[in-house]
C-alpha cells in the first residue's frame, strides 16, 4: 500500500475535498463576511457594524447629550470587549470620524479634545479624549428598547446587540458612507437632511415618483466641507437613477479688493475629503514648477475657518481663468464617485437607486412603527389588567386583608373568591400599605381611562396602513423641524451651480509658447525636445526600438493618438516628458492598454476629417473635432470586436478612396460612398475571403494614387481603371511595383 493512501479508520467528521474547491468555499465565507460584517453599510440605519457596536456601547454608558462626557478609551474598551472583538485603532478610528464635523456631515459623536482636523493630522490617543453622544444620535438610537428592532447575540454570547438601529432619520445618504469590501465597493457623499425629508414626504405620497421629481427635493450631496457643486442636472438624474456616477465638487472662492488696484483670491471652502495642507503643497510645487506661470504665492491664514490666500502675479490676469486653471491642475475641484451599493435588508448588497434607498428606510419606519405600537399595546393590556385587579382591590379591601393575614397562601384563595387572574393577585400583594388611601382609587380610574383610549387608538394604527403611512409623515415632518433649513445643522452648505464657460483660447496664456519636436517611437516611448529640430539620425532610442514619429509642433498645441482599440486619446504637448533621454511609455499619459498598439500620432488642427477603418474592412469618415477626448481614458471613435481593431487613421485630401488587402487586392471607390459618423462601427469599404484590410488612404483620381517604397521613394501610378468599382467590392490583385507590405507608406 502506498504512504500516500488515507488510513481506512478515518474520523466521519474528516472528508477529502479538492484543494480548489475547499480554497473557493473559504474565499467566499471570508468574503461574505467582509461585505456584510464589516465594509458596506445597511440601507435602513445607514450604519456598519463597527459604527453601529459604538453607539450601542456609548449608549449603555448612558452617554446622552445632557451628560458629561467619558474618556473615548472607555468606550473603546466596552466595544472591543463586548461587541467587536477587532483591534482597539481601528475603533477608535470609526468613532473619531463620526465626531468630526468635516467628515460627517451630522456628527453622530460630540467629542472633547483633538480629533484631528482638515489638514490631514491625526485625533489625539483615546486615553486623552472624551466623547458623547450628539442629538442625531440620539434620534438614531430612540426606541430602541421598545422592542422596534431584533437583538441578536455578541461574538461571546454572553450579551446582546442591534441587528440595526430604529434610525429616526436617513442616515446612509444624510451622512453618506465609503468603504471597500471584496470584488465591491461604496461611495455614497452626504445628502441636505431637510432636503431628503421632503423628498420622503412626496415618496409617501407618491410611491411611485420618478428620479426626475425625487431629484427636485434630493439636488444633490451636501457636503460638510461646503464648497459648489458644478455637475449638471442631467447627469445628477443619471447618477440617482442607476446608483453610480460622480459629482464634481469645487472650492468656494472669492475676489479681494487690495490697495492701488491689486486683488487677491480667498478660498474659504475647499472640496470635501481633500486635506488641507496636501493641497497647499500641491499649489506651491506647480508654482515652483512654473506650471501655474498666473500665480505668484500661495498663503495658508486658516484659524478655525480655511482662509487660503491666492496672490497673481499679475493684477491684469483674469480671476475666473486663474481659477480655472487650477480647477483643471490641482484638488481645488475633485469628483466625487457615487456608488449606492448597500446591504437590503441588512443581508444582501445591491445597487440601489434613489427611490429605492429612500422606500428602503420608509419600510424600516413601518415596521420600527408596527413593532413599538405592539410593544407599547402589550404595555397598555398588562397594566390595565393590573389595574382591574386594583379596582377590585379597592372594592374588597377589607375582605382582601382578612385572607391575607388569615390565609398561609393567600393568592389562590384571592384568585378563586373575586376571579383574579394570576398577575392581579400578584400586583395586589405586592403593593404597597401607603397605596390604600381613598384617592388612589380615583387616579387608577383616571388612568385606567387613559390607557383604555390609548389602546383603542393603537388598535385602529395596526388595522390602518393609511394611518401608520400618515405617522410616519408626521415624524419625518417632526424631524424637519427639528433639524430644518433655518437651523445651523440643516442648512444646505454645497451650493449647486454651473461652473463658468472659458474658452481653451483663454488658457494658451498659462503655457509659454516654444516650439518643441515631439519624438515617439516604435515601441511608444515618447519625448519633445525644444525647437523644431530635423531628424538626421541623431535621435536616441532604447535598445530594440526605433523611431516612429517625428512631429514639429509648439508647446501650446495638442496630439492625437489614435489606438488599435479604436479610441482617440488627447495629449498635451506641455505636458510631454522633455529632454534629450528616452522619454516615458505614452501609456502613462494616456490609459492605452498594454495589449494595444498606436496606429497614428499627429497634431491636433481641428477642420480636418479622417478616414478610420478596421481590419475587419469597416471604417467611416470622422471630423477630426469629434476625436478629441477630455480625460485619459480617450473617447471611443471606431467600434471594434475582437479579433479585429482599428488599423487606418488617415486625413482626408481628395476624392477617391483606395483600399488594399492583405490578400493584394486593390480597390478604388468615390469617397462620396462613405458616410460620415462620430462613432460607430462603420460601413464595408472592401469584402475579403481570407484576411482582411490592410491600408487605406483617400486621394485626388487626376493627379494618381502614389506610395512610398522601402526606400522612402515616392511612386504613382495613373492608369488605374480596371480598379474601379463600387464600395463592399472585392477588388483585383495590385499592378507590379506597389509595396509587399501592402502599405501606402
Amino acid at each position: 500500500m502506498s504512504k500516500h493512501l488515507p488510513p481506512k479508520d478515518v474520523p466521519e467528521s474528516i472528508r477529502n475535498v479538492p484543494l480548489p474547491d475547499a480554497l473557493s468555499e473559504r474565499y467566499l465565507a471570508y468574503a461574505l463576511s467582509t461585505i456584510t460584517s464589516r465594509s458596506l453599510p445597511d440601507a435602513r440605519d445607514g450604519l456598519k457594524p463597527v459604527q453601529r457596536r459604538v453607539l450601542y456601547a456609548m449608549r449603555m454608558l448612558k452617554l446622552d447629550p445632557a451628560s458629561g462626557y467619558k474618556k473615548c478609551a472607555r468606550v473603546v474598551g466596552d466595544v472591543i470587549g463586548k461587541y467587536h472583538p477587532h483591534g482597539d485603532q481601528s475603533v477608535y478610528d470609526a468613532m473619531v470620524r463620526l465626531a468630526q464635523d468635516f467628515a460627517q456631515r451630522y456628527p453622530l459623536v460630540d467629542g472633547q479634545g483633538n480629533f484631528g482636523n482638515i489638514d490631514g493630522d491625526n485625533a489625539a490617543a483615546m486615553r486623552y479624549t472624551e466623547a458623547r453622544l450628539t442629538e442625531v444620535a440620539n434620534v438614531l438610537l430612540a426606541n430602541l428598547d421598545d422592542d422596534t428592532v431584533d437583538f441578536r447575540p455578541n461574538y461571546d454570547g454572553e450579551d446582546e446587540e442591534p441587528a440595526v438601529l430604529p434610525a429616526g432619520l436617513p442616515n446612509l445618504l444624510a451622512n453618506g458612507a465609503s468603504g471597500i469590501a471584496v470584488g465591491m465597493a461604496t461611495s455614497i457623499p452626504p445628502h441636505n437632511l431637510p432636503e431628503l425629508c421632503d423628498a420622503l414626504l412626496h415618496l409617501i405620497k407618491h410611491p411611485n415618483a420618478g428620479i426626475e421629481k425625487l431629484v427636485e427635493y434630493v439636488q444633490g450631496p451636501d457636503f460638510p466641507t461646503g464648497g459648489l457643486l458644478v455637475e449638471p442636472l442631467e447627469s445628477r438624474i443619471e447618477a440617482y437613477k442607476t446608483g453610480r456616477g460622480s459629482f464634481r465638487h469645487r472650492a468656494r472662492w472669492q475676489k479681494e479688493e487690495l490697495p492701488r488696484g491689486t486683488w487677491q483670491i480667498v478660498v474659504t471652502e475647499i472640496p470635501y475629503q481633500v486635506q488641507k495642507s496636501r493641497l497647499i503643497e500641491k499649489i506651491a510645487e506647480l508654482i515652483t514648477d512654473r506650471k501655474a506661470p498666473l500665480l505668484d504665492d500661495v498663503r495658508d491664514e486658516s484659524a478655525e475657518d480655511i482662509r487660503l490666500v491666492l496672490i497673481p502675479k499679475s493684477k491684469n490676469v483674469d480671476p475666473a481663468v486663474l481659477m480655472e486653471s487650477l480647477f483643471r491642475t490641482t484638488d481645488l475641484e475633485t469628483r466625487f464617485p457615487l456608488n449606492l451599493n448597500v446591504l437590503d435588508g441588512g443581508r444582501l448588497p445591491k445597487v440601489m437607486n434613489l427611490r429605492e434607498v429612500l422606500q428602503a428606510y420608509l419600510d424600516h419606519r413601518h415596521e420600527v412603527l408596527e413593532r413599538r405600537s405592539k410593544y407599547r399595546l402589550s404595555k397598555i393590556e398588562h397594566r390595565l389588567e393590573v389595574l382591574d385587579g386594583y379596582l377590585i382591590a379597592y372594592l374588597n379591601l377589607d375582605e382582601l386583608i382578612e385572607i391575607i393575614r388569615r390565609e398561609d397562601e393567600p393568592k389562590p384563595v384571592m384568585m378563586k373568591r373575586f376571579n383574579l387572574t394570576d398577575v392581579q393577585a400578584e400586583a395586589i400583594l405586592n403593593m404597597r400599605l401607603r397605596s390604600l388611601r381613598r384617592l388612589e382609587e380615583m387616579e387608577l380610574k383616571t388612568e385606567h381611562k387613559a390607557l383604555s383610549k390609548e389602546r383603542d387608538e393603537l388598535k385602529t394604527l395596526l388595522d390602518d396602513e393609511a394611518l401608520r403611512w400618515q405617522a410616519i409623515a408626521g415624524e419625518v415632518q417632526e424631524l424637519k423641524k427639528q433639524f430644518g433649513p433655518k437651523t445651523a445643522l440643516g442648512k444646505r452648505r454645497t451650493t449647486i451651480g454651473d461652473a463658468p464657460v472659458i474658452s481653451d483660447e483663454a488658457f494658451e496664456v498659462l503655457v509659454e509658447r516654444e516650439p518643441i519636436t515631439v519624438i515617439c517611437s516604435a515601441k511608444g516611448w515618447i519625448r519633445a525636445i525644444k525647437g523644431h529640430a530635423v531628424d538626421d539620425g541623431s535621435a536616441t532610442f532604447k535598445e530594440g526600438d526605433k523611431g516612429r514619429y517625428w512631429i514639429h509642433a509648439e508647446t501650446t498645441d495638442k496630439l492625437l493618438l489614435f489606438g488599435t482599440n479604436g479610441r482617440a486619446y488627447t495629449i498635451a504637448c506641455d505636458k510631454l516628458p522633455r529632454g534629450r533621454g528616452h522619454g516615458e511609455p505614452v501609456r502613462l499619459t494616456v490609459d492605452l492598454g498594454n495589449d494595444q498598439d498606436i496606429v497614428t500620432l499627429f497634431k491636433y488642427q481641428g477642420a480636418r476629417k479622417f478616414l478610420v477603418a478596421s481590419s475587419d474592412g469597416r471604417g467611416f469618415i470622422c471630423p477630426e473635432a469629434e476625436m478629441l477626448a477630455a480625460t485619459r481614458s480617450g473617447k471611443q471613435i471606431l467600434n471594434v470586436a475582437a479579433p479585429a481593431e482599428a488599423c487606418v487613421c488617415r486625413s482626408i485630401e481628395g476624392d477617391t478612396v483606395a483600399v488594399v488587402g492583405e490578400n493584394r487586392k486593390l480597390l478604388l471607390f468615390p469617397l462620396d460612398q462613405v458616410p460620415e459618423m462620430t462613432k460607430g462601427r462603420g460601413i464595408t469599404l472592401q469584402k475579403y475571403k481570407d484576411g482582411g484590410l490592410s491600408d487605406a488612404r483617400v486621394f485626388t483620381l487626376k493627379q494618381g494614387l502614389s506610395w512610398v517604397d522601402s526606400s522612402g521613394r515616392t511612386k504613382s501610378e495613373s492608369d488605374l481603371k480596371e480598379y474601379h468599382g463600387e464600395r463592399a467590392q472585392a477588388g483585383r490583385v495590385v499592378f507590379r511595383g506597389f509595396n509587399k507590405n501592402n502599405r501606402f507608406d
